[in-house]
């Protein structure tokens, strides 16, 4: 049995509801890094691999969450980062069209961007409303190359049903990206069954973990169609053998990995995920997901409009408001000094709680409204 106050022991005026900015962690990830710490400071890299297997573990329970093998997942330094290498692996035609939402945070938006000088062109699809799904499948068109959604919008917290996206993608001969940033951690997600072929997030939102390593996925049948930008030690067959002096890339995720991993946070972010293994995604889902519902009739009872959705298949975990009578800046503010933290996104103000958030916490939130 979890002990759930235990793992978190937030100060007692500490009104967390920002876990979909930067979370915090539970009390085994610091208990996981100082022992990574005293190691050093004791006996070096002594136990090397012992640390590579902590960094296996860590491939596998990414694996688990969403549902793939542990080999074909990379472990990058951010969200940025893996959507540049798709954006920059592509060969990409001039005309080429890439589809995404007009919610997307900058990392989903700036490096389809960037490939303006190459003739892409980047199209952005509305996806308020109920037909938000058939809105982006219209989008794709004979130039169509590839479709890249936030799963969940970071601003609305409007949550995309991908399953008919990703579909039409696949049937289309179109490639389909995830950001699952907004998703992993905070509700079930399985690969397979959106049709994706990348997915793409970093670990220190709703997996609690820290800021530094995310994970990147590629579909293995799509592998080959990314050309490799960066280069090094580690993303070759035979790392450990530095005598060769020839060489090729691997045939795993690895070939992704250009160096030397971020050991630190591979042993942090193992330790944020074991709780959720221990837990189970669907006990995660449903808790956060009693929250969200919580918090949305307390804000619509103090007066507060609910940007957000009001269908529990469109939220995740968060709860996007203002107050008629105040800018979303003064709310925030007023929020802060009571000690809330919480964000300025969407038009207004967001709340992110998680699973474990006690309802107090909640409500003296929504009190100081």
């Amino acid at each position: 049995m979890v002990d759930l106050k235990a793992e978190f022991p937030l100060h007692q005026d500490v009104l967390y509801l920002n876990h979909a900015a930067v979370a915090p962690w539970p009390r085994r990830t610091r208990d996981a890094v100082v022992a990574f710490a005293g190691q050093n400071i004791q006996v070096g890299a002594r136990d090397y691999p012992q640390w590579a297997r902590v960094e296996q573990r860590l491939r596998d329970r990414l694996g688990w969450l969403i549902n793939v093998e542990p080999a074909d997942v990379a472990l990058l330094k951010n969200t940025s980062e893996g959507l540049s290498v798709i954006a920059q692996g592509l060969d990409w035609r001039a005309g080429d069209q890439v589809v995404i939402s007009d919610q997307e945070f900058p990392s989903n938006r700036i490096p389809w961007q960037a490939l303006a000088d190459q003739g892409v062109e980047v199209v952005e699809v509305d996806v308020s409303g109920p037909d938000a799904e058939q809105r982006v499948i219209d989008a794709i068109g004979e130039r169509t190359r590839l479709v890249s959604l936030s799963s969940v919008q970071y601003g609305s917290g409007i949550r995309l049903n991908l399953a008919p996206i990703g579909r039409a993608c696949r049937d289309s001969g179109v490639l389909f990206c995830v950001d699952a940033i907004q998703s992993l951690g905070a509700v079930r997600f399985d690969s397979g069954e959106v049709y994706a072929d990348f997915v793409v997030a970093d670990g220190h939102k709703w997996m609690l973990g820290p800021e530094g390593l995310a994970l990147f996925y590629c579909r293995p049948a799509v592998r080959e169609r990314l050309r490799l930008r960066q280069f090094g030690w580690h993303m070759i067959a035979n790392a450990g053998d530095y005598s060769q002096t020839g060489w090729r890339v691997a045939e795993d995720a690895r070939r992704f990995e250009c160096g030397s991993p971020n050991m630190l946070g591979a042993h942090a972010l193992d330790a944020s995920l074991s709780l959720f293994q221990e837990l189970g995604m669907d006990t995660v889902a449903r808790a956060l997901a009693e929250r969200i519902g919580y918090l949305d009739s307390a804000l619509r009872d103090r007066g507060a409009e609910v940007l957000s959705p009001a269908q529990t298949e469109r939220r995740a975990g968060i709860v996007t408001f203002r107050l008629m009578d105040e800018a979303p800046a003064d709310t925030r503010a007023r929020l802060q000094a009571g000690g809330v933290v919480c964000a300025e996104r969407g038009g207004g103000v967001r709340f992110s709680p998680h699973f474990y958030t006690d309802y107090s916490v909640m409500d003296r939130a929504v009190a100081l409204l």
